[in-house]
């Protein structure tokens, strides 16, 4: 709604404009009041939640704000004055261009992320959130020039005023993502009685905030890294293999000091959120890269109690064999409960790609493994990106998905739930279908 009354204001100025050059008069009172009205229907609109109000709106509202005061002015001064005949064309094409470049820099943020409704949430405990930075005594940051320790930033979802514990469930986000990317799987999760602790691994996050204020961005390099490797003819599958051996290590080891840091923290920190969380009912999960850091952890960590992977390779499955120059899968067994989730981006991988070659459905190893396809998703689909920003969704994607975003999350959630409680909680009996 409140990018249709911008547009609509930007069609009134231009039509404003081209009708005051053919009729030479500058039809001052009439935008000045449509100038007006604008801001004012967009405060009510803001006071009655149409538009929810939120960092997308602020240029928009500060432009109508500056916009109706300027014509406020211009009406008091008009009131005893007939207005200037024959504008000059020029002056009035600048204003036009100017008013109009203004607008459409304005709508930016409300364009990249439009307001969209929230999936729903279904359990009976309200959410709260928390956030904490840990720093790892053990490691150096080998990212910064500074002499400085590893740190890792945890955001919490956890249910709010309550005196009962609830499994530990540890997010990772994928390659480039943030901590927040499947925050509605997370409020979910904590309604229902879980805490989740979603975690930045800073230089491999598109940014990071610790509780001192420091952001750190995405490392430049690791990007490039991250492009290379999936961009055929860059790499040789040797080298591929180096650098995801080199990304897992820093991955599992943050997920690993999160884990032990938080375990510690619940038997000599008071702090409720700690004092909620029971040790003893631990899960990891993640999207991308960070799903195949919780498959890695959940074979490596005799407390992981289950693992779901969302969208990605098996990377701790998998060898490099220097005869065949190519990918072999390790014969162990798995033995922690996991739930695969995939979009068409993987599912079309599975019996082409050497990186997903442990992975197959006719895996042996892995045949308590559960397996579910989302048809017609992309890989984004599988977080909130494509309901934050479509557009962002798309272009990193490199198309749109024709499943609904909606529907993808919400089934996603509601499956995720439903695995954990079968496996951590022993509620219900998780059966689903393969194919969504």
């Amino acid at each position: 709604m409140g990018i249709l009354l911008l547009i609509i204001v930007l069609l009134f100025e231009v039509g404003l404009s081209v009708y005051s050059v053919i009729t030479k008069s500058k039809q001052v009172k009439i935008k000045s009041w449509m100038r007006v009205s604008s801001f004012v229907v967009f405060v009510i609109l803001t006071l009655t939640s149409i538009i929810v109000w939120s960092f997308r709106w602020i240029l928009p509202g500060l432009l109508l704000f500056i916009l109706a005061v300027k014509a406020t002015i211009t009406l008091l001064r008009l009131r005893n004055k007939s207005q200037e005949l024959q504008p000059k064309t020029t002056k009035v094409i600048l204003k036009t261009i100017t008013i109009t470049l203004t607008m459409v820099i304005a709508l930016l943020p409300a364009i990249v992320f439009p307001q969209h409704k929230s999936p729903k949430v279904t359990g009976q405990y309200k959410v709260s959130n928390a956030t904490y930075t840990y720093v790892d005594e053990k490691r150096i940051e080998t990212f910064s020039e500074k002499e400085q320790n590893r740190f890792v930033n945890v955001k919490y979802w956890y249910p709010e005023d309550t005196n009962e514990t609830y499994p530990l469930l540890v997010f990772s986000h994928g390659a480039t993502g943030i901590n927040s990317s499947n925050s509605s799987t997370f409020t979910e999760l904590a309604s229902h009685g879980y805490i989740v602790a979603s975690i930045d691994h800073p230089y491999h996050s598109f940014y990071t905030k610790s509780n001192d204020g420091e952001v750190v961005l995405i490392n430049s390099d690791y990007n490039r890294e991250v492009s290379n490797a999936n961009t055929d003819g860059i790499y040789s599958k040797k080298e591929v293999f180096k650098i995801i051996q080199k990304w897992m290590k820093l991955r599992t080891e943050d997920i690993s000091f999160v884990i032990d840091t938080i375990v510690n923290n619940t038997a000599i920190n008071n702090d409720p959120i700690y004092q909620q969380i029971n040790t003893e009912k631990i899960a990891v999960f993640g999207h991308s890269m960070g799903g195949a850091a919780s498959v890695w952890l959940g074979r490596e960590r005799s407390d992981i109690d289950a693992v779901v992977n969302i969208d990605a390779p098996y990377f701790s499955e998998i060898d490099y064999n220097d005869d065949i120059d190519d990918f072999v899968t390790r014969e162990n067994d798995y033995t922690t409960p996991i739930l695969n989730i995939y979009s068409d981006d993987v599912w079309k991988q599975l019996d082409s790609s050497g990186l997903y070659a442990a992975n197959k459905l006719d895996n042996a190893h892995f045949k308590d493994a559960i397996t579910v396809y989302f048809q017609g998703a992309k890989h984004l689909s599988l977080t909130d990106l494509p309901l934050v920003s479509p557009l962002l969704a798309n272009l990193l994607q490199g198309g749109s998905a024709t499943i609904d975003p909606y529907y993808c999350i919400e089934t996603e959630n509601e499956l995720i739930l439903q695995f954990f409680d079968d496996v951590l909680k022993g509620k219900g009996q998780f059966n689903p279908q393969q194919t969504y």
